[in-house]
């Protein structure tokens, strides 16, 4: 659902261009990937696969996959792996295929799957990135799509980091029967999925290699997405283009710098952009939308992350 548009100035745009224009170089430098992750590397490995195809310094990716889970796995390009933080808290879904170790009824199967909706504790494996603790996260939708036997084809959207693994050992310790996760595949990392642009590794280097051969960048810039589509669902603010000079050089963005802003609350993350829909920082909101919207004068966002360079 839109979020509610706030219009304090009616004014276009001259500086810069949209990200759609943006040159097969232009995007290497600050884009994203949104690669079809195959069973074997780490996510680590993959962003050095990108690094390796592609001969840029950066890649960062958005959010750890067991080297055996396939699917989703955006990787930020050079400037973009700023932005990564976002995909990593951003939430996620999974289709996988569960093994009951019993058989069991499936209406009680079903009963036990939806005591997992809500908020729920996890202790992580042993072999992960983090502390082991129990920590709570939260199950948006737990979805039986087909059941086989003790095979049960499933599909979860949760919470960053959600451990599917421990899910499913828990559900089994629920039922008394115990169960185990036997195949996972991540179908969407915040607002990337199946459907936007997915490419395998072997899609990009041949997309590249056609690029740098045929001079054909078709395929390439299929395979790039600008850094913007990475910021789908956090709230924005577009500015000026008087304002755009001071907030790249670092300075906190003023009222009078506004032009039109989502609604968003105060102490919230919003992506300054300019009126031709490039992503111009990352701040902080100092105050609500509506205070920004009614007031005239103060410091509306204090910037964090500065993405378009200077001049």
């Amino acid at each position: 659902m839109p979020k509610q548009l706030f219009i304090k100035k009616e004014a276009t745009g001259v500086l810069g261009k949209h990200p759609s224009e943006r040159t097969p170089g232009e995007l290497i430098n600050s884009g994203i990937v949104n690669i079809d992750k195959n069973r074997g590397p780490t996510s680590h490995q993959v962003s050095a696969y990108v690094q390796g195809i592609l001969g840029i310094k950066k890649a960062g990716h958005s959010g750890t996959l067991d080297p055996q889970v396939t699917g989703v796995q955006p990787i930020g390009l050079e400037k973009a792996t700023r932005i990564t933080e976002f995909l990593l808290t951003a939430p996620k879904e999974y289709v996988g295929i569960m093994h009951l170790h019993k058989p069991v009824e499936e209406i009680t199967l079903r009963e036990a799957v939806h005591n997992f909706i809500g908020k729920i504790r996890q202790l992580p494996p042993i072999k992960s990135a983090v502390k082991r603790e129990l920590r709570t996260r939260e199950i948006y939708e737990f979805e039986l799509l087909e059941i086989k036997n003790q095979d049960v084809l499933f599909r979860v959207k949760c919470q960053a980091g959600t451990y599917i693994r421990v899910l499913c050992h828990n559900l089994g310790q629920e039922l008394k029967i115990g169960a185990h996760m036997a195949e996972l595949r991540r179908t969407q990392a915040g607002p990337f999925t199946e459907k936007d642009n997915l490419v395998t590794l072997n899609d990009l280097d041949d997309a590249y290699h056609f690029y740098l051969e045929e001079h054909n960048d078709k395929f390439l810039r299929y395979c790039l997405q600008p850094i913007e589509n990475a910021l789908k669902y956090v709230a924005k603010c577009w500015i000026l283009d008087t304002a755009i000079v001071s907030v790249t050089h670092g300075r906190d963005l003023a009222i009078p710098g506004v032009c039109k802003l989502e609604n968003f609350r105060k102490g919230e993350a919003v992506a300054i952009m300019s009126l031709k829909d490039e992503l111009v920082a990352i701040g902080e909101a100092q105050m609500s939308a509506v205070e920004i919207n009614t007031q005239e004068r103060g410091i509306a966002i204090k910037v964090k992350k500065v993405l378009m360079e200077a001049g």
